[in-house]
């Protein structure tokens, strides 16, 4: 996937927001990370554009929100609309949860994630990423001069 170019200003603010995660977002955090999740590789406050997501996972264009407290003024509503309709015409799907949703219910969450991961992941014949595969495959028997076999 092509990157874009990211401002050293948006790059600090990611690395900001990295450092000072919610509760509920570093609870999340470790439920995504390390691929545990539907395979996928998410990342944490990642630049796209000129917004920085929550969590996102390109592979399969998702894009995962947490909303707290100050995501429920009419302002703000308005600033996540217009952020989501820029993010779905780039082809991200946008998933959006509270804060609370996350400290009440986790495994719900992450299913729901898991879901819409499975539903948007496009279909690949991608190999293993890291030495997976059926190791006795490669292998194949040779026979020598005086007819043992040799893998």
């Amino acid at each position: 996937m092509p990157h874009t170019q990211v401002s050293d200003i948006q790059r600090d603010r990611a690395k900001q927001l990295r450092r000072a995660m919610t509760r509920a977002e570093t609870l999340l955090w470790r439920h995504l990370k390390a691929d545990r999740l539907a395979g996928l590789n998410f990342r944490r406050q990642a630049p796209i554009g000129s917004y920085i997501a929550d969590f996102v996972a390109h592979a399969c264009k998702l894009v995962v929100e947490l909303d707290g407290e100050s995501h429920d003024f009419e302002e703000r509503i308005r600033h996540d609309e217009r952020r989501d309709a820029w993010l779905e015409s780039r082809g991200y799907r946008v998933l959006r949860f509270t804060n609370d949703d996350v400290m009440r219910n986790l495994e719900g969450v992450a299913l729901s994630i898991a879901e819409a991961a499975e539903q948007a992941a496009p279909l690949s014949l991608a190999l293993p990423r890291k030495g997976g595969g059926n190791p006795s495959a490669g292998a194949s028997l040779t026979s020598d001069i005086s007819g043992e076999e040799k893998p």
